[in-house]
């Protein structure tokens, strides 16, 4: 047994390392989709208005090597529809591999191309540097750039954004036989009756019919027990948010919200049309996990917070308590997480890691013009692309034109609300100081924490003795008992049940915001005998 699980783990991190070659940001790849039929474009358009699920048959030629009988369509919803309607080509793609043959791959793994007009991103940027960052914190999707040719013409150049199906959730939770939910509402959608007002994928509690929610969630995997799962969690989040813990995995839900935060993300949960993200039930831990979806207006490339479009300052200066300030109740996941002290610190914190590492001081910029080097040459060639040459070259730096829409410039944007943030009161202030915590056998059962922590009101540690267990947490105290040799001497301890390849992580609160060691804490954190 012991060696087939070896096995297994060497065929995962291998699967897992192809994934990340395939979706890796210095690679351009190319396909050239070879159709049957010379109208293929009409074709494709009656699939997407049929709505049925079904597909062109085409062979693919994916970077020189050709998979046959691919299933094609259309993808998108403003993408596809607002791009169709000025007539445009660059339509986006979603491509099977094993449409018509079983198991056929791209590349291990991989089975599926999403392919992305770059919708109403002049910069080009949007969606790539997005998924690089959010990958740094939480499970997110991967992207990269494709070359795109239907018939030997060349329609441009695309991104190519991982899929969040099989294959991903295999990858970060063992399995994919877990509750999946695209929370995204239907468009045109009919009100039903006797359902509660609602627009949004919010997690709002809607009562118990599972008809209610069907408007503003998919159900991709999950069936019955899916609706009754997704409203167990609503009426938690809604009614007993101080149980909610042991329904979603609430760090990485602090990582999505500040994520969406600092990065001005307001197509999605943040923003007015809340959408734009999947719920798994992890099978393992029972929790369900945020995984964030559709990037490619990140960065400001959607203004509307609430209820009116925002400037470029207004953006800027958009406030880390949005939605919470107001105690907005068509936003209960901001809310009801946030009027947790504790939550609502470790938020903070969260933004302070994702502003000091990527734009506090323009690290971002760093990554961005390399990407910019290396796709010059292939936007210059995109004659069917969706803005202009100079509008892409601008949009780096400056508001550029999009169609009828003006996108803020992401360095115009991201160097504004970067001096924002740091100077912001929850933010100004320096967080606690956490010096590397250690762990020691106490008895053959227990194991003590201890951590070197300055200028904290409390400290917590977090943790599980294997990766399908949810974190615990516990406080530590400085009290000069078996946890601590000295008192009041800013060493804090805390005993924790004892296990081989115990996992934690430690949290500070100051007066506003908390410190977490690791710094990347819960996606990253200390392990027992393995180090980090």
């Amino acid at each position: 047994m012991k060696y087939i699980f070896t096995i297994l783990l060497f065929c995962a991190l291998g699967q897992a390392a192809v994934a990340q070659d395939f979706y890796a940001v210095d690679k351009i790849h190319e396909v050239r989709i070879l159709f049957k039929s010379d109208n293929w474009d009409a074709i494709l358009n009656q699939l997407k208005e049929d709505d049925d699920g079904d597909r062109l048959v085409a062979d693919v030629v994916f970077n020189g090597k050709t998979y046959k009988d691919c299933g094609v369509r259309y993808k998108g919803n403003s993408s596809y529809f607002n791009t169709r309607k000025y007539e445009e080509t660059k339509l986006p793609f979603n491509i099977k591999a094993d449409f018509k043959i079983d198991n056929q791959e791209f590349a291990p793994g991989i089975s599926k191309l999403k392919l992305s007009n770059v919708f109403r991103d002049p910069s080009y940027l949007r969606e790539v540097m997005s998924y690089q960052i959010a990958n740094k914190y939480t499970d997110a999707p991967r992207a990269n750039y494709v070359k795109v040719y239907a018939n030997d013409t060349y329609l441009g150049l695309y991104n190519n954004t991982e899929s969040v199906e099989e294959e991903f959730l295999a990858e970060h939770y063992g399995g994919d036989d877990g509750i999946l939910i695209k929370c995204d509402p239907l468009w045109n959608m009919e009100k039903i009756p006797d359902c509660p007002e609602s627009d949004k994928a919010s997690l709002q509690y809607l009562g118990e019919n599972a008809a209610c929610y069907k408007n503003y969630y998919e159900m991709k995997e999950g069936g019955e027990e899916g609706w009754k799962a997704l409203i167990e969690l609503t009426k938690i989040l809604n009614d007993k948010p101080e149980d909610i813990h042991k329904y979603l995995n609430v760090d990485r839900v602090l990582w999505m919200l500040a994520f969406n935060n600092v990065l001005v993300n307001l197509d999605s949960y943040t923003g007015r049309l809340c959408h734009n993200y999947y719920l798994y039930k992890n099978p393992q831990t029972g929790l369900f996990e945020p995984i964030l979806w559709d990037m490619n207006l990140s960065f400001g490339g959607f203004r509307f917070a609430e209820d009116k479009g925002l400037s470029n300052e207004e953006m800027a200066t958009m406030s880390p308590y949005i939605h919470y300030k107001s105690r907005n109740p068509e936003r209960p996941l901001l809310v009801k997480l946030l009027e947790n002290d504790l939550y609502r610190k470790i938020y903070i914190g969260h933004i302070r890691t994702i502003l000091d590492e990527n734009f506090a001081a323009g690290q971002y910029k760093v990554e961005a013009e390399k990407i910019r080097a290396r796709i010059d040459a292939a936007v210059k060639e995109d004659t069917n692309k969706l803005y202009s040459y100079e509008e892409y070259q601008k949009n780096y730096t400056q508001t550029a034109q999009a169609g009828r829409s003006k996108i803020v410039g992401i360095t115009e944007l991201m160097d504004a609300r970067a001096t924002y943030l740091k100077a912001h009161p929850l933010l100004e202030k320096a967080a606690p100081v956490i010096e590397k915590p250690t762990a020691e056998k106490f008895s053959d059962s227990t194991l003590v924490i201890q951590a070197k922590v300055t200028d904290a009101d409390k400290v917590h540690v977090f943790y599980r003795p294997d990766a399908k267990t949810p974190f615990k947490h516990l406080e530590m105290y400085d009290d000069g008992g078996h946890n601590d040799l000295v008192a009041d001497d800013k060493t804090y301890g805390a005993t924790i049940p004892y296990s081989k390849g115990t996992d934690y992580y430690v949290a500070a609160e100051g007066s506003r915001s908390a410190a977490l060691s690791p710094a990347r804490a819960a996606y990253e954190f200390w392990t027992v005998d393995g180090g980090r």
